[in-house]
């Protein structure tokens, strides 16, 4: 299920990556998805209002389509956002050529692109590539790595995840990017699930939708929404399981892949050393403890507290209170570990060397209690450490 568990392939579904030379790392850096039919799918984007080029073409592609996608090519290192017209034109050319390739329609062809905002999209090296992109296409998870390895910046490592369904008949797979500008309503993630099961594009809507509420718009890294954050999901059908013979346990896997994704994007965050499990209890609705995670989650003190793993529970206490929330502070609680640090918004007596231990280690649990309800939220997130500073001080230079 996690980055290190097996890999089961979707049925129906190939993958493919090759050097267009767009990074200067000479790294492989343009990746497909090649889908044997045309895929149902579903998609949600970014919530930024400032937009890249690939997100346009890909919103109005997936409507002109009705849902279908015969093709994904994801570029990295260079977001083709910030760049107007030339941008949209780019983006539009590398579908058309793709699709003339594939004889398929060119809406039928999904993009994507990460990487540095504002530059201009190299396309010339991007079509010059779609011929060799298209022949190495294969179903092995070798291939799948490689796509995965082909859509990273910033990370680490790759992201993959994967649930079999009905004994290995079915699989949902996910592969994903994302370690900086992570914040909730998606984040600086491409996130890409696959599935054999046969459903038709409102029913993954639904599906993916509730899947996301719980994973990616559930984390928090660094405060800031990306403008090329896309979770795109496609069935193939190939298994020839109907969507509502195994809609419970499809929904089941789909959110362990999603979660699983997410936890593997805060875990390699920017400059991350510290995951931070941070559970919002007792809220008035899911709404209101999500609207107090981000206040926690975002704030600078806080996080450069997690760093140093520093159990300074005041700081968390006033995030709480600056959310927004019309708190009683009689009736806040907080808890580092299983220990209470603070009650009623009043320090209490507690053992600072073992908040301390539970802060340093590579994960550690908070939890706040808003004495306002019963609604609660599991919101993932990470501290903030000279190391991100360094590697976004000069990233696009």
């Amino acid at each position: 299920m996690t980055g290190s568990g097996p890999i089961f392939i979707p049925k129906g579904f190939k993958f493919s990556a090759v050097t267009a030379g767009i990074k200067v790392s000479g790294k492989p850096d343009l990746a497909l998805i090649l889908a044997d039919q045309p895929a149902s799918a579903a998609a949600l984007f970014t919530k930024n209002l400032i937009v890249a080029a690939p997100v346009e073409v890909g919103r109005a592609s997936l409507k002109q389509s009705r849902g279908r996608v015969r093709a994904v090519v994801v570029n990295s290192g260079n977001a083709n956002c910030a760049t107007g017209r030339q941008g949209i034109a780019a983006c539009k050319e590398i579908c058309r050529r793709t699709s003339v390739l594939l004889q398929a329609s060119a809406s039928e062809i999904f993009p994507s692109s990460t990487g540095i905002i504002g530059l201009p999209l190299p396309s010339g090296k991007i079509v010059s590539s779609l011929k060799p992109l298209l022949q190495n296409a294969g179903t092995s998870i070798e291939n799948l790595r490689g796509f995965a390895n082909a859509i990273l910046t910033t990370d680490t490592r790759p992201k993959i995840a994967s649930v079999p369904l009905r004994n290995g008949k079915a699989a949902v797979t996910g592969v994903a990017k994302g370690s900086g500008m992570i914040h909730p309503q998606l984040a600086t993630m491409l996130v890409y699930i696959l599935t054999d099961v046969a459903a038709p594009p409102a029913q993954l809507r639904a599906a993916l939708r509730n899947a996301c509420a719980d994973s990616f718009n559930a984390i928090s890294i660094d405060g800031d929404t990306s403008t090329n954050d896309t979770v795109l999901l496609l069935a193939s059908g190939a298994s020839g399981l109907q969507l509502g013979a195994v809609q419970r346990e499809f929904e089941r896997a789909l959110l362990e892949v999603c979660q699983s994704l997410s936890e593997q994007i805060v875990s390699d965050g920017e400059g991350v050393q510290h995951v931070v499990r941070l559970r919002i209890e007792q809220a008035k609705d899911r709404s209101e403890a999500l609207q107090v995670a981000r206040a926690i989650s975002t704030s600078l003190l806080v996080k450069t507290a997690w760093a140093g793993a520093d159990p300074n529970w005041g700081r968390m206490l006033a995030a709480v209170g600056r959310s927004g929330i019309p708190i009683s502070p009689a009736k806040i609680t907080v808890l580092i570990g299983d220990q209470k640090v603070c009650v009623g918004s009043v320090a209490r007596a507690f053992d600072e060397n073992a908040a301390h231990r539970e802060l340093a280690g590579p994960e550690s649990r908070i939890t706040v209690r808003l004495g306002r309800g019963k609604a609660l939220l599991n919101f993932l997130t990470a501290d903030l450490t000279t190391e991100y500073v360094k590697i976004n001080a000069d990233y696009s230079t």
